[in-house]
């Protein structure tokens, strides 16, 4: 027989339900909502859903239907470290002082809070799985003040993701005919960014247990070299019309210093490439991304299937972008288009702008205060990048007048550069100033106009095509990086 006071209980509720419905309405809407945090190394806009004819990125495409894609998203150098530093930390690389690899940026400054560690601080349950802070060369792993559980699957080099078959059985052979590609036909779980994905489904799956905000960061590796998906994803570029790009030679009257010899893929052949090795690659890039949009689709279903999509903020971005034989360049580390410009999506439950795209500058650096005024959020004072939540309600809005990137030259260097190239996006011109890293003298200059020339490949610094926008550029530039302050460590 029943208890007669769990009775009483449920018929007072259940009355209270009836004559007060908006009570289960408020408290879920008092609910806090969780961050999936998604991001991609190397990836430049090659998706479907930004324009590009041959990749096929289907998960992707579909995120991209379900919320805001920002067309013309920059980041803040086109190098890992800085990059990821400035986006989780809000801050610029000139502010970080950081514009290498091994400087971390709690040797800089250890009292900084983090965009997932704001999170923590608040009461979220934060947690890590694969690449989203910088990775090896760095004494501190990650950053263990940023999470709630310890971080897995990111700290390693990109060279030890090396296929691993949990049945012991002999790895299939090898298709790729290039050292920095590799085709087998194995499991998606051999590779890094498999198990990430599978770690992402079981996380999920915990955090609906908890039944506690969450911020969930999902890094994964690719399509970061070397070039290494499961020949199945190789597979689906097979008829591919992939071929090498159209504009191989560096930009008419642009600088030495804006080039570089690409040693991140070149540094071991110490020859030309072939057009053939330069197909393979590109296509390796490709399948790469294939691979990576396959993982991402596993985590998003399992976040819908455990009915935790309606209070689930998504965010997918890369930290740069890519070159693949552009300009005569490969990989990162220019100030050029193709390595700042990087995709980005964001999708907010039941926003009325869901499948719009947004053509306004946006940074990397607005990821964090954005996410705090999603998430309603205290904002510490020291954020450089503007929220997008503007642009979120409205894909029409604009929020800054122009987007900032940087890059030392040499691009790898020890102690200190000797230049700083320094460049600004504006809605017609990239401008571009390479000056010496100690006195700030600008030693030269580029401009490219995207109205008549989207693939930088005539400098018109000495011949702008419209002289006051060309200026206005100039003074945004100087206005973000005044020369009168020089960068010193």
């Amino acid at each position: 027989m029943q208890n007669s006071g769990s009775f009483f209980y449920s018929l007072a509720l259940s009355l209270l339900l009836i004559l007060c419905p908006g009570v289960c309405e408020e408290s879920k809407a008092d609910q806090k909502p969780n961050v999936l945090f998604i991001a991609a190394d190397d990836l430049r806009c090659d998706l479907a859903c930004y324009g590009d004819p041959f990749v096929k990125t289907p998960h992707l495409d579909q995120l991209a239907k379900r919320g805001v894609l920002f067309k013309q998203a920059y980041c803040q150098q086109a190098l890992c470290n800085p990059s990821r530093a400035s986006l989780m930390t809000g801050r610029r690389p000139d502010s970080l002082k950081i514009w290498d690899l091994p400087t971390h940026f709690r040797e800089v400054d250890p009292t900084i809070v983090t965009l997932p560690q704001l999170f923590k601080q608040q009461g979220y349950f934060t947690q890590n799985i694969g690449k989203i802070f910088h990775n090896w060369r760095q004494k501190i792993q990650g950053d263990p003040a940023s999470w709630s559980v310890p971080a897995v699957l990111h700290y390693a080099t990109h060279g030890s993701d090396k296929p691993v078959l949990n049945d012991n059985r002999e790895l299939p052979m090898d298709f790729a005919k290039m050292s920095r590609n590799e085709c087998r036909d194995v499991p998606d779980s051999a590779y890094f960014d498999g198990r990430i994905a599978d770690l992402a489904v079981q996380a999920i799956r915990e955090v609906k247990r908890k039944q506690e905000p969450f911020f969930l960061a999902v890094g994964f590796w690719k399509p970061h070299l070397p070039f290494n998906p499961p020949k199945k994803y190789w597979d689906l570029y097979q008829d591919s019309k992939i071929t090498v790009a159209d504009n191989p030679k560096p930009p008419i009257n642009a600088p030495a210093i804006a080039l570089h010899n690409g040693q991140e893929l070149l540094r071991s052949m110490k020859r030309d490439l072939t057009k053939a090795e330069i197909i393979e690659l590109r296509t390796g890039y490709l399948a790469g991304i294939s691979y990576l949009d396959a993982q991402i689709g596993k985590v998003i279903a399992e976040l819908d299937r455990q009915g935790l999509r309606d209070n689930t903020i998504i965010v997918f971005w890369s930290d740069h972008g890519f070159h693949l034989g552009e300009h005569g360049l490969w990989c990162k580390t220019s100030n050029f288009e193709n390595d700042a410009h990087v995709p980005l999506m964001i999708s907010v439950p039941n926003t009325n702008q869901a499948g719009k795209t947004s053509n306004a500058l946006v940074e990397l650096l607005d990821m964090y205060p954005t996410l705090v005024e999603l998430c309603h959020l205290p904002k510490p004072e020291y954020l450089e990048g503007k929220s997008l939540v503007p642009i979120l309600n409205d894909s029409t809005q604009t929020v800054k007048r122009a987007a900032f990137t940087q890059h030392p030259r040499p691009a790898y260097y020890k102690g200190a550069p000797n230049h700083m190239g320094v460049s600004v996006r504006t809605p017609r011109y990239r401008y571009t100033e390479w000056r010496n890293f100690k006195t700030g003298k600008v030693e030269a200059r580029e401009l490219y106009d995207h109205e008549i020339d989207p693939e930088e490949n005539t400098n018109i610094a000495d011949n702008p095509s419209d002289k006051a926008a060309f200026q206005k550029a100039v003074q945004l530039l100087e206005e973000q990086f005044p020369r009168k302050t020089t960068q010193k460590r």
